[in-house]
């Protein structure tokens, strides 16, 4: 894991492998800041949706018992929404480095799209 200060607060970035630890931890909820059509083709089993282009940090759920870690598909927009967080008051924040496109590399498992059915379908 990264760790950035940014203005006295925190910007965690971490790698798939850390992000898939600790989602089946059971230690954080992934928010996934790709647009809806991203998200409807491939996405992580379990993961929220709350897109870009419609962030509100306002919106995102405490830290209480779970940690928060943004993702898109390749790391730059969970960054800058990471950052939209901070600038909004949350004290730390994470994010996951190389997106979605690490979590398929690393071979982890995700939901995506059975193009003859149209129906969702586990990929390893």
């Amino acid at each position: 894991m990264q760790v950035d200060q940014v203005d006295g607060k925190v910007l965690e970035t971490w790698d798939a492998g850390e992000v898939h630890a600790a989602f089946e931890a059971g230690e954080v909820v992934i928010i996934d800041v790709r647009s809806p059509q991203e998200f409807m083709l491939e996405h992580i089993g379990g993961s929220l949706l709350m897109p870009m282009s419609s962030f509100e940090a306002a919106g995102l759920p405490g830290q209480g018992d779970k940690r928060i870690v943004l993702m898109c598909a390749g790391g730059v927009r969970s960054e800058r929404m990471a950052r939209v967080a901070l600038d909004a008051g949350f004290d730390r924040i994470a994010h996951m480095g190389g997106g979605f496109g690490a979590w398929k590399a690393a071979k982890l498992p995700y939901l995506g799209t059975d193009f003859t059915t149209g129906a969702t379908k586990q990929v390893r």
